[in-house]
This record gives structure tokens, C-alpha cells and sequence, in this order.
């Protein structure tokens, strides 16, 4: 998959987590408890204590990280594929971390924060992909970039 494939499929995956992240931070300040598809687990993880951090609902947190993400895949360069690895990956070790909370503390799972971690992990391997392939893609478009001709002197 090219660097730019992987791009265009990220930024199809962060919307999808802006969706997910922005129902999630609208239903926490209407009062609204979550749709579920099955049972109450949504209703129990929103609302429990770990559904903040140092006063800040959870969902909000993941929407501007998923915010955050999608603008920096408009950046080039290799300081915007580290910065955009950086965020997915600490993303995906706080993903990680809430649902060991789900399963083991609250004991209830959210398919909402399932799909969250779901969309998380996608973009940390896609984002540490284009991190790695970096070179590998400037040293091929290097290899196809057509040189001058100098005249001899």
C-alpha cells in the first residue's frame, strides 16, 4: 500500500473516530445515556468514574485526539508521520488502558468504545507503517525523479 493509500485510509478512519468520539461527547453533556446494541454496557461504562480525566469526559478527549490526528495527515515530511505516530500510538495505549478498565473494573463493555479502540489500533499500525516505509517511498520517488542535464564545461 503507498504512503498515499495509507493516508487516505487514515483520514477515512478518523472520521469515522471524530463520529464515534463526537456522539459520545454530545450524549455525555445532553444526559443522554448511549445506544447500545447490547444491554446496558454503554450506559454503565459512560457513567462510571472512569468515564473522566482529572474532570474531562473521556469522549472528549478521544474527539480532539482524533482531530488532532486528521490535521496532521495534511502535513508532509517526517516530522508529521512521527507526530501522527506518536498521537495514534499513545491513542492506542489509552484505548488499551479503558478497556482493561471496561472489562476488569467496570465490568460492563461499551461497543461504542470497542469500536473506538478498534478504529485506534488500525491508525497506530497504518501511521507506524508510513513511519517506516518512509524511506523506502523518498528513496523510490528519488529513483524516478528525472535529473537535469549539465553541459560539460
Amino acid at each position: 500500500m503507498s504512503d498515499r493509500a495509507l493516508q487516505r485510509t487514515m483520514l477515512v478512519l478518523t472520521l469515522i473516530g471524530i463520529g464515534i468520539a463526537g456522539y459520545l461527547t454530545y450524549i455525555h453533556y445532553r444526559g443522554f445515556n448511549p445506544i447500545c446494541a447490547v444491554g446496558h454496557g454503554c450506559e454503565r461504562v459512560q457513567n462510571s468514574e472512569w468515564a473522566k480525566l482529572a474532570g474531562v469526559p473521556v469522549p472528549l478527549l478521544g474527539l480532539i485526539g482524533y482531530v488532532g490526528i486528521f490535521v496532521s495527515l495534511f502535513f508532509r515530511g517526517e516530522l508529521a508521520r512521527m507526530a501522527t505516530a506518536g498521537m495514534t500510538i499513545l491513542g492506542f495505549a489509552f484505548s488499551m488502558y479503558l478497556t482493561y478498565r471496561e472489562i476488569f473494573t467496570i465490568e460492563a463493555i461499551c461497543q461504542w468504545c470497542v469500536g473506538s479502540a478498534i478504529v485506534m489500533t488500525l491508525l497506530a499500525i497504518f501511521a507506524t507503517l508510513r513511519v517506516l516505509r518512509a524511506d523506502d517511498d523518498e528513496a523510490y520517488a528519488s529513483d524516478l525523479a528525472v535529473e537535469p542535464e549539465h553541459e560539460p564545461v
